[in-house]
């Protein structure tokens, strides 16, 4: 497990785009060779998609031979809802860069039968040939994509009843408004985004220090499902100064002090 601990917000973005972009030019992805990413939304990612986008525009990476899978989806609320993850992902990055819209997935949260989206998302992801590297976020209280507190670490792709305190952080997103915010979601499950050969967690703000503080020093437990990824033999969590509020100063140090080897995972690749 690897934590890089950078100055701020900014920072944070700017060193997950450079290494989504270092691995996507090392596969050398071609038209029978796909590079496969996971993708999350909402505010933490952002940045890092902003770069993605100045990468792209510059010329130092194309999208044009890379399938997305994203995490979640609300259930019942309109493709092109300004606040669905559709809209979302097609405004935020998808529309700005060279991929392909039949090499997005996003889950349909209106689907006839959910159970059954559910299943094929996993179907397609395995006929994808599994993700390379898939890039998350966290809630406050730990949780990955939807797995809220006590979700099972095994659960893959499903129906998710989303918590009170998700439904609330939600809320700024829908003008304030509890009842508009939707109560369920589809989501990759703990297990799913496990599967992946490698995960990459973004982690920013004083608010989710407690959550890293579970997810690097205390053990794993289903209450906070980010502490999973303890177990996973490629997770790189990517945080910024507040969020290692809550860690031990020794934790802090000593992985500031492994900074000048990773940093090494971001440096521009020579050019052919």
């Amino acid at each position: 497990m690897k934590l890089i601990i950078l100055n701020d917000y900014d920072q944070v973005g700017e060193w997950a785009a450079k290494y989504i972009r270092n691995k996507i030019l090392r596969f050398n992805p071609g038209p029978d060779r796909f590079f496969i990413l996971g993708l999350p939304t909402g505010g933490t990612p952002l940045g890092c998609y902003k770069k993605l986008i100045e990468f792209y525009k510059k010329g130092e990476i194309s999208f044009k031979y890379v399938k997305t899978f994203n995490m979640d989806e609300y259930v019942g609320i309109a493709r092109n809802h300004p606040e669905s993850y559709h809209s979302f992902m097609w405004n935020n990055l998808f529309k700005h860069i060279d991929i392909k819209s039949e090499n997005t997935h996003i889950l349909d949260g209106n689907a006839a039968n959910l159970v059954e989206e559910c299943d094929s998302f996993e179907e397609k992801i395995k006929a994808a040939g599994g993700i390379d590297l898939f890039v998350g976020g966290i809630g406050p209280d730990g949780h990955i994509a939807f797995n809220e507190p006590g979700s099972s670490l095994l659960s893959r792709t499903r129906v998710k009843t989303l918590a009170q305190d998700t439904i609330l952080a939600n809320a700024r997103f829908f003008d304030g408004d509890l009842s508009k915010v939707p109560t369920m979601a589809l989501t990759v499950g703990v297990a799913t985004v496990m599967d992946a050969r490698e995960v990459m967690i973004l982690i920013t703000g004083a608010h989710k220090a407690f959550a890293l503080y579970k997810a690097i020093e205390e053990g794993v437990n289903h209450m906070w499902t980010v502490s999973a990824f303890q177990q996973h033999p490629q997770t790189v969590f990517v945080c910024d100064e507040d969020a290692t509020l809550e860690l031990r100063v020794k934790t802090v140090k000593y992985f500031q002090g492994m900074m000048h080897v990773h940093n090494k995972l971001v440096d521009p690749l020579p050019s052919k």
